[in-house]
C-alpha cells in the first residue's frame, strides 16, 4: 500500500466537492480528492440536471397540445420515450467535461477513483492508497431512501437513479412520494403521454406554503395527475404483470412504480467512528463552521444534514475554503438559502415562510403581495397565474414565497436581498426591463410601499401644501 500526504483531502466528487477541489488547487493547495462511482455526483448523473431535461421535453410535448390560445392548431404530440431520453444523455454528456476527471487533474488534484474510508482521524484508505491530510471534508452526498414497504423489494421499482435506464414509455407511473422530485417526474411523464398516480402519506408539497402547494397542485390536477395526498403505501405486490400497492384508501395498479420519498445520506462504508466523528440520522453533525466532533474534519452538502441542494454545497465550499486555506473563521447560514420545485408552474421559497415568519414575529410582521395577473409579460405569454408574497419586518425582508412562472428565477433576488440585510426600498429601487417577469420583484416591493404613500393622511396633506405654493 502506497502513503501520501496532502493539505486537503475530499471525498466525493459532487458539487460541493468539485467547486471546492477546484478553488484550493488553484489557490496553491494539495488536494487529493476520491470519487467511488461517476465525477458530478448525484446532480449531473441523476438528479437536477437530467430530472430538468426530462421536464423540458415534456414542456415541448404540452405546448404542441396547447397552442390554440396563441392562433396555433392543437396538435397531439407524437412522443418517442427512448428519444427523449437520449435528450437527457446528450445533456448529460454535454455538461460532464466541467466535472470531468482530466479537468481537475489539469487543475493539478490528485483524483482517485476509490472509495475513502477513515482508518484514523486524519487517515483515509482509497482502494491501495492510505492519505494522510491536514484537513478532511467529506462530501459524499446522499442517496434515494427506499422505506421498508412489505413486498417492495420483490418488485421491480425505479428511484431517481435507475429512472434514467428506462427507454420504455411508463403506461401507467405510480409515484410514492408528494415531494419536489416525485411532483417533477409525474409532470414530466404526464406530459409525455403517461397515466400518472401519485401516492403521498402526507400532504403533497408539505414543506412548502400551503398556499403556493395549493396552487400548484390544482394545476398538476388539471392535467389529469391523479394526486392521492394522506394516502400511505402499505404494501407492494406484483399480479398479472402489475404493480399493485396497497394503500391506506384502497389499491392502485400501475404498469412501474417510482420511489421517491426523500433521500438518506452516504455515510455507510466511510467508518467515521474511526475517526471520531458523530453522525445523526440527517448525516454528519456539524457546527456553523461545518466542522465535525473532530477538528480535522468537515462535511458539507447533503452529508452534512443541513439540506438537499446542490447550490447549498456550492455555498458551503465556499464557506469552509476561508477556514481550510487561510485559518480565518467563517460560518454557514441558512436564511438566504433557496429552494425550488420545478414543476410547472414552479414554486420557490427562501428564508421564513408566512406561517413561520407569523409565529416568529408575530404583530411586527407585514407580508407584501403582486399577483402575476397584474404582470404585463405573464399576461402576453398566457402565464398570468401565480404570486408573489414577501414577508417584511421593520423593512426588511425575511422571507418570500413565488408560485408561478419562472418563481426559481425570481427567487435568487431575494436571496440576495436576506443575504445582504437589504431594505425593501432598495428592492423598489431597481429597475426592471419592461416587460418581463422580473417585474414581479419591484411590484411586489412597491405594493410594501403603497399603503405607506396612498393611502397615509399626512402625506396627502403636505402635497396639498406644497400645490398650493407651486409657482
Amino acid at each position: 500500500m502506497q502513503s501520501i500526504k496532502c493539505d486537503l483531502l475530499i471525498i466525493g466528487a459532487g458539487s460541493g466537492g468539485l467547486s471546492l477541489a477546484a478553488g484550493a488547487s488553484q489557490m496553491g493547495a494539495d488536494v487529493v480528492l476520491l470519487e467511488a462511482h461517476k465525477m458530478g455526483g448525484d446532480c449531473l448523473n441523476y438528479g437536477c440536471v437530467p430530472s430538468k431535461a426530462l421536464l423540458a421535453s415534456g414542456h415541448m410535448a404540452h405546448a404542441q397540445a396547447h397552442g390554440a390560445a396563441f392562433g396555433i392548431a392543437d396538435h397531439a404530440p407524437q412522443v418517442d420515450y427512448a428519444a427523449a431520453k437520449g435528450h437527457v444523455q446528450e445533456v448529460i454528456d454535454t455538461i460532464a467535461p466541467v466535472d470531468s476527471q482530466e479537468r481537475f487533474e489539469g487543475f493539478g488534484v490528485r483524483v482517485i477513483r476509490e472509495q475513502g474510508r477513515f482508518v484514523s482521524p486524519n487517515e483515509v484508505e482509497a482502494g491501495d492508497t492510505r492519505i494522510t491530510a491536514r484537513r478532511i471534508v467529506v462530501a459524499t452526498g446522499s442517496s434515494p431512501f427506499v422505506p421498508p414497504i412489505p413486498g417492495l423489494e420483490d418488485v421491480p421499482y425505479l428511484t431517481n437513479e435507475t429512472l434514467w435506464e428506462l427507454k420504455e414509455r411508463p403506461a401507467h407511473l405510480i409515484v410514492i412520494g408528494g415531494g419536489p422530485i416525485g411532483m417533477e417526474m409525474a409532470q414530466a411523464h404526464r406530459r409525455l403521454g403517461s397515466k400518472v398516480t401519485v401516492l403521498e402519506a402526507q400532504g403533497a408539497l408539505g414543506r412548502d406554503d400551503p398556499e403556493a402547494a395549493a396552487f400548484v397542485l390544482e394545476r398538476l390536477r388539471g392535467e389529469g395527475i391523479d394526486i392521492r395526498e394522506h394516502t400511505a403505501a402499505q404494501a407492494v405486490r406484483q399480479e398479472a404483470g402489475q404493480i399493485v400497492v396497497q394503500t391506506s384508501v384502497g389499491t392502485v395498479s400501475g404498469s412501474h412504480l417510482l420511489v421517491a420519498v426523500g433521500r438518506k445520506p452516504n455515510i455507510d462504508g466511510l467508518n467515521l467512528a474511526a475517526a471520531g466523528v458523530d453522525v445523526t440520522r440527517a448525516g454528519i453533525k456539524v457546527g456553523p463552521d461545518l466542522r465535525s466532533s473532530n477538528s480535522k474534519v468537515y462535511a458539507i452538502g447533503d452529508v452534512a444534514g443541513q439540506g438537499q441542494f446542490t447550490h447549498l454545497a456550492g455555498y458551503h465550499a465556499s464557506v469552509i475554503i476561508r477556514s481550510l486555506l487561510f485559518a480565518l473563521p467563517a460560518k454557514a447560514k441558512g436564511d438566504h438559502i433557496p429552494r425550488a420545485t420545478y414543476t410547472d408552474p414552479e414554486i420557490a421559497q427562501v428564508g421564513l415562510t408566512e406561517a413561520e415568519a407569523r409565529e416568529k414575529y408575530e404583530g411586527r410582521l407585514e407580508v407584501a403581495r403582486f399577483d402575476y395577473g397584474h404582470n404585463d409579460r405573464a399576461i402576453a405569454t398566457r402565464q398570468a397565474q401565480g404570486f408573489i408574497k414577501v414577508m417584511v419586518v421593520r423593512g426588511r425582508p425575511v422571507g418570500a414565497t413565488i408560485a408561478g412562472h419562472q418563481a426559481g428565477e425570481l427567487i435568487a433576488t431575494w436571496s440576495l436581498a436576506i443575504a445582504n440585510a437589504m431594505k425593501m426600498s432598495q428592492i423598489a429601487a431597481m429597475v426592471a426591463p419592461y416587460p418581463t417577469i422580473a417585474e414581479l420583484n419591484k411590484r411586489v416591493a412597491g405594493a410594501y410601499f403603497s399603503p405607506r404613500l396612498f393611502e397615509n393622511s399626512g402625506i396627502k396633506r403636505v402635497v396639498r401644501l406644497v400645490q398650493r405654493w407651486l409657482p
